[in-house]
């Protein structure tokens, strides 16, 4: 097949959607089909386009087997409200033209990834002109996300966009999303349970070991009978970050467990700042794709901070990289969301916001070897049982063969 995928975020971006889109292209590439990306340059999560690309330039580059089509963006240093609609327009805007200059390959399917949702309208518009079927794929619901975290307030302006997200849902071919939560805000917003797809974010089991690795204890000069507790990925407004430092103050006393912090994002400078008085803190930049597996499974315990007001409109996509590792998780989630109900039984979900008992949490696993043993297998087991990455794209793939097939059976009716 032929398919076109449309997203803002691609490799080599290290974490967050554009690892898994890549991982999606190159996949479905290394199965015989025919794989374009349009996308941005990469900036994300240090909100700064990366050395040995341009933020206002057009190109082209093929990267194992996927041509990827590159359109400008304009990166705000200080994303806020207003900044982010202009940087999410200004690449709706750019990348236009390079999607209707796809016409005469005449992609079989159209899959555009949310965020961001401004690029749906153009999307549906093509395949109405060139006759592809249109996918949307929601990783985040950024309109609900964006006014439930504050970075948007104004009523108005949430009432016009939502009536515009559900024009704009109900006419995709298919919609598809990461959650089961997720799921049933689809279908409040009008999208028909037959066009519905339980599409959630995978992992390579057998690129992450669950044996103990001690690179990182070594590198960082941590005893090999301490406790590491790790956070990693992106650090932005999401996460409540804030919550970090207050557990590592809390503990500071608790000489048996390390802190490590990895990775970036416009929270960092703030996390940095509030552990700056602490010992057994450590920092790390984002690592490189190649030892990620290696800093998994250095953790014992793996941090998964979350906002109460985020809950249920995204899923954290680190999560998946967790259970693979094989341990046990500490989030902050509140009792009835979709997140506390993958992390029970594989780790510990607390009330969002409430560093005592995240501090708790930590204390009591990080004294529980067993617990901690038991907590990593069935994490392991949950996501070799559901999180696949062969299984699940080989469902996406024959998804896609039933759309396809849906239009054929269309034409064949119109023709009779």
């Amino acid at each position: 097949m032929k398919i076109l995928i449309y997203c803002l975020n691609y490799a080599p971006e290290l974490t967050g959607i554009g690892k898994y889109t890549s991982e999606q292209a190159e996949w479905l590439v290394a199965q015989g089909h025919d794989v374009r990306v349009i996308t941005a340059p990469p900036y994300y999560p240090e909100w700064r386009v990366q050395q040995g690309y341009k933020a206002w330039r057009y190109s082209r580059e093929k990267h194992n087997g996927v041509t990827i089509h590159r359109a400008p963006i304009w990166v705000p240093r200080k994303p806020s409200g207003l900044k982010r609609l202009i940087h999410l327009a200004s690449f709706a805007v750019s990348s236009f033209p390079v999607l209707l200059s796809q016409a005469n390959w005449h992609p079989d399917v159209v899959f555009v990834v949310e965020p961001p949702l401004f690029c749906s309208p153009a999307t549906l518009l093509f395949g109405k002109l060139f006759g592809s079927k249109t996918w949307l794929h929601i990783q985040d619901f950024e309109v609900d996300a964006a006014f439930a975290l504050g970075i948007l307030r104004n009523t108005h302006l949430r009432n016009m966009i939502s009536r515009g997200e559900r024009w704009l849902l109900r006419r995709f071919d298919r919609v598809s999303t990461i959650s089961q939560a997720m799921m049933r805000l689809a279908e409040s917003k009008g999208v028909e349970s037959a066009r519905l797809v339980h599409f959630p974010n995978w992992v390579d089991v057998n690129a992450i070991s669950t044996q103990a690795n001690h690179e990182y204890r070594n590198e960082l000069s941590i005893p090999h009978n301490a406790v590491i507790a790790l956070y990693s990925g992106n650090m932005g407004r999401k996460q409540g970050l804030e919550i970090l430092a207050e557990t590592a103050q809390l503990l500071k006393d608790a000489k048996n467990i390390h802190f490590v912090f990895c990775g970036d994002g416009p929270g960092k400078v703030d996390l940095e700042n509030a552990c700056s008085n602490l010992e057994r803190i450590h920092f790390l930049p984002l690592q490189p794709k190649e030892r990620l597996p290696s800093l998994l499974s250095s953790a014992d315990i793996h941090l998964l901070p979350q906002r109460a007001d985020a809950a249920d409109l995204v899923m954290p996509s680190k999560l998946t990289g967790m259970l693979a590792s094989g341990r046990p998780i500490v989030a902050t989630a509140g009792e009835h969301t979709e997140l506390a109900a993958v992390v029970k039984g594989r780790g510990v979900a607390v009330e969002p916001g409430n560093s005592s008992a995240l501090a708790q949490a930590v204390l009591t696993l990080a004294g529980q070897d067993v617990l901690r043993a038991d907590f990593g297998v069935a994490a392991r087991k949950y996501a070799e049982s559901f999180l696949a990455l062969d299984s699940l794209l080989a469902r996406f793939v024959s998804h896609i063969g039933v759309v396809l097939r849906e239009e054929a059976s269309s034409k064949r009716a119109s023709g009779a």
